[in-house]
């Protein structure tokens, strides 16, 4: 018999539990005004995964440039950054607009992840031969999965539906596209591949010309810094593995002790100069209107496409200093100072400027990067960048002051 739970019969009739609607996994919008906003793990997992890529277009670059080949290295490693750059910015924003954390959003983010890991197996194939089959696959997994996200967030987000399916239909377009280019002629893929990268940039654009997604500032900002972090810490290992590399053949070679000194000073001041402002408070205030926004976002491939390249270019000059005539001094040169000339410039640009109301704030960046360049044919390039960046640095504290 039942009882009440004082040992006597019930006094009402039994209470029946309804089984309600089904859930139905949902992908609003999240709040971007949302306190406390940080990346998720997953996040942090799918962003150490695309550093291998990273490393892997590094150390392709690395051999290019051993090679003497540097215009067509630093050609075939723009287009392979691009496709690992893009990859990664399009699921950041995604996230912080759309990120519910439930299974099906976190095996698709898992499928992004794996097709990372097919892009950076196909990374030397694509430097070295040109072949382009196994990084496009990984692409095209990664972005197919990105498609599909928005598919869904067009499902559950009636508000912002026309955004969502506009970037479905673009990205779903542009893989279709890069698909099709693995079978067009030698005499049309280099044109083909400007014109998908140039679709590809346009179709954030064209989708939130429908409507803003409502990505959170401070997460932006976040996401943005660490890899930022990733691709300096990864230009510094390249770095220490060519120099350990160059120690263990030569021993007490004084130039060599110079590009340690310089590599390491450089990231220092790589990673002072990044985080020298908050970039959540542009995203923030100025940054809302899709022009800042875009120009901030797409800047930011310079930032960190030459952060990465810094490291293959001082181990290609500590190879310089062990291996002698095999590497010829202004292009080993030049492949130190170029990588910091830009990415000091790109930092400046979308990152520092917009905070710098007066001459004697800004006008030290562009000069320290004509320095820079400069530096290329002096007798230690990697020490005089690592010094012109410590000045720098000082001169723009003792002007804020």
């Amino acid at each position: 018999m039942r009882t009440n739970g004082r040992g006597a019969p019930p006094t009402g009739p039994p209470v029946r539990l309804s089984p309600g609607p089904r859930a139905r996994p949902a992908m609003r919008g999240r709040d971007p005004e949302e306190r406390h906003r940080a990346a998720t793990s997953l996040e942090l997992l799918f962003d150490l995964c695309f550093v291998i890529a990273v490393a892997q277009a590094s150390e392709s670059l690395h051999g290019a440039l051993m090679a003497g080949e540097y215009a067509s290295g630093a050609l075939r490693y723009a287009l392979i950054f691009f496709t690992i750059w893009w990859a990664w910015m399009n699921f950041t924003w995604f996230g912080s607009a759309y990120d519910p954390g439930d299974v099906p959003y976190r095996l698709t983010v898992l499928v992004q992840i794996t097709g990372s890991l097919v892009l950076a197996a196909g990374v030397s194939r694509a430097f070295d031969g040109g072949d382009l089959r196994v990084i496009t696959l990984g692409y095209v997994v990664s972005r197919t999965a990105l498609a599909a996200l928005w598919l869904r967030a067009a499902r559950s987000d009636p508000a912002r539906r026309r955004t969502a399916l506009r970037f479905a239909v673009g990205v779903t377009a542009c893989q279709a596209g890069w698909i099709a280019l693995l079978g067009a002629p030698d005499a049309v893929r280099v044109p083909g591949i400007v014109v998908l990268v140039v679709a590809e940039l346009a179709v954030p654009v064209w989708a939130q010309s429908a409507g803003m997604t409502p990505w959170h500032p401070r997460h932006i900002a976040e996401r943005y810094e660490l890899f930022t972090l990733i691709v300096i810490g990864e230009s510094v290992a390249a770095a220490t593995v060519a120099v350990r590399g160059a120690f263990d053949r030569h021993h007490g070679i004084g130039p060599l002790y110079a590009v340690a000194a310089g590599g390491l000073v450089t990231a220092f001041a790589m990673w002072w100069l990044y985080f020298s402002r908050p970039a959540h408070t542009l995203l923030a205030t100025t940054h809302r209107a899709h022009r800042r926004r875009f120009g901030w976002a797409y800047g930011h491939y310079l930032v960190f496409a030459s952060a990465a390249a810094e490291g293959a270019g001082l181990a290609a000059y500590a190879d310089h200093v062990t291996l002698g005539p095999a590497v010829p001094g202004a292009g080993a040169g030049a492949a130190v100072t170029v990588p910091a000339a830009v990415f000091l410039t790109a930092v400046w640009a979308v990152h520092l400027r917009p905070h710098q109301r007066t001459a004697a704030e800004w006008l030290p960046y562009p000069l320290t990067a004509a320095a820079i360049l400069l530096g290329t044919w002096s007798p230690a390039p990697a020490l005089a960048t690592g010094a012109l960046l410590a000045v720098l640095i000082a001169v723009d504290a003792t002007a804020r002051r």
